[in-house]
């Protein structure tokens, strides 16, 4: 670990033991470029002080703790979508989609410092972040019309926030890694390009981990948690139905009238509700719920859940943000403390 450190907005370094003090009660002053200064003393006529003016020698203004953060488990859609045009799904339910998606940077009760984004498109053997201060797009998709290939989402990266990401994970006992040259995947970009267009929020990405072990996500999230209250907005982003060959078949018209993935979609609300043991409890067991397999025959798309459900604090609920079909399937996003 280095001795210093940068602020999540980027900047001025900054000592390590600076910015441990900066990052608690005073992050929401830094973000807005502001600080709290004491009131300047005043002397009486005669250079003698007040009993008010002693007052105000004595007491300093504390700056305001920053709002609690929300944490966001949120469906990115297909591909590119919606910067291209695509015949692909229903259209109303694909606006309501990215209605929804546009409307996540009003969640926070102010805005982020910064966004620690974990997409299901990223896997490592270890936990690994971002540390490129103007990442780079990745266009992780094929098979898409050229113009797929040239949308950009310029945002700034993060590097400080890495760095807290992984001393934070480092505390709770798992190794890490950093990469420098990765870029923006579309589980990044798709939905935060729709919620903040102007690409002005500080960003990084902190991957899954290979093996996709539900309970080492949940610990993920719990080590994170202190973010929360240091103005990072955690977003999880996958799709809670993820199955990519039934969703040929329906939009093919192969596979029945209905929507997929019911079943599944009911439990995973249903789990939502629950108290935290509880409902950590099924989500480490997840496969076992009804239609498991059949929503995810492959979990990366359910993973960033993991990570937002255990950022949760004991007594915040989750709750459903949205609920729609997409694409012929029912999915839902999950918020806490929203």
């Amino acid at each position: 670990m280095t001795s210093r450190d940068d602020r999540f907005e980027g900047g001025a370094p900054v000592s390590r033991r600076e910015a441990l003090v900066t990052a608690g009660a005073t992050a929401a002053a830094l973000a807005l470029g502001a600080c709290s200064r004491p009131n300047a003393a005043a002397s009486a006529p005669g250079g003698e002080t007040t009993k008010e003016t002693e007052v105000r020698m004595t007491t300093t203004e504390t700056p305001a703790r920053p709002a609690r953060m929300p944490a966001v488990y949120l469906p990115h859609g297909g591909g590119p979508w919606p910067f291209v045009k695509l015949d692909m799904g229903d259209p109303g339910e694909l606006e309501r989609l990215a209605a929804y998606l546009r409307g996540i940077a009003s969640l926070p009760p102010t805005p982020p410092r910064a966004i620690l984004m974990v997409s299901a498109h990223w896997e490592e053997a270890v936990p690994t972040v971002m540390t490129a201060e103007r990442p780079p797009m990745l266009y992780d998709y094929y098979g898409f019309p050229p113009e797929s290939y040239r949308i950009t989402w310029p945002a700034p990266g993060a590097p400080a926030l890495a760095g807290r990401v992984r001393e934070l994970l480092g505390a709770a006992g798992f190794e890490t890694a950093a990469d420098p040259a990765r870029g923006f995947d579309h589980g990044t970009f798709v939905p935060l390009k729709l919620a903040w267009p102007e690409a002005d929020v500080p960003t990084t990405q902190l991957s899954l981990v290979r093996g996709l072990d539900p309970a080492t996500h949940l610990a993920m999230g719990r080590a994170l948690a202190p973010l929360r209250d240091e103005g990072v907005f955690i977003v999880g982003s996958g799709m809670s139905f993820h199955n990519m060959g039934a969703f040929r078949a329906k939009m093919m018209g192969v596979a029945d009238d209905g929507p997929m993935g019911v079943e599944f979609d009911n439990w995973l609300r249903a789990t939502a509700g629950l108290a935290a043991s509880e409902r950590e409890a099924r989500l480490r067991a997840w496969s076992q719920a009804p239609g498991a397999r059949a929503a995810h025959p492959r979990e990366e798309h359910l993973l960033p859940l993991m990570v937002v459900a255990g950022a949760a604090a004991a007594d915040e609920p989750v709750t459903v943000g949205y609920a729609d079909t997409v694409l012929g399937a029912r999915v839902a996003a999950l918020h806490v403390a929203a």
